[in-house]
């Protein structure tokens, strides 16, 4: 797996979507603890299904529970302006407003918000 660790964050580069259940999510999140150390994490969009997205298939509550439990804070980044949904732009509204998970338009934004809560 691609990954890189600035300032004790893990940035995933690997293409393609790695996050299509609650078990992939928790294999992806122990690879990067395991070979990181890092207890946050940077993903890009497009490494999340297209599932994720629509709320009503619980996907992302389950997902991002993983990450909860297991005290990995995430940030997604990505451009989510094709999302139209007004209940998945409160839902990242409203997890923006917390500190375990973010959904951030460039990795440097993510970088920063991450490394400063570390």
């Amino acid at each position: 797996m691609k990954l890189e660790c600035i300032h004790q964050v893990a940035v995933v580069r690997e293409p393609g979507v790695l996050i299509e259940d609650g078990r992939s999510a928790l294999d992806l999140l122990a690879a990067v603890r395991y070979e990181t150390g890092c207890s946050a994490m940077i993903l890009p969009r497009e490494a999340l299904c297209g599932d994720f997205f629509r709320l009503p298939t619980g996907l992302a509550g389950e997902i991002l529970q993983k990450f909860v439990n297991y005290g990995m804070a995430l940030a997604v980044v990505g451009d989510f302006s094709a999302f139209t949904s007004k209940n998945l732009r409160d839902f990242f509204y409203e997890s923006n407003r917390g500190k375990t998970v973010c959904f951030l338009p460039t990795e440097a934004e993510a970088l920063e918000r991450l490394g400063a809560e570390r």
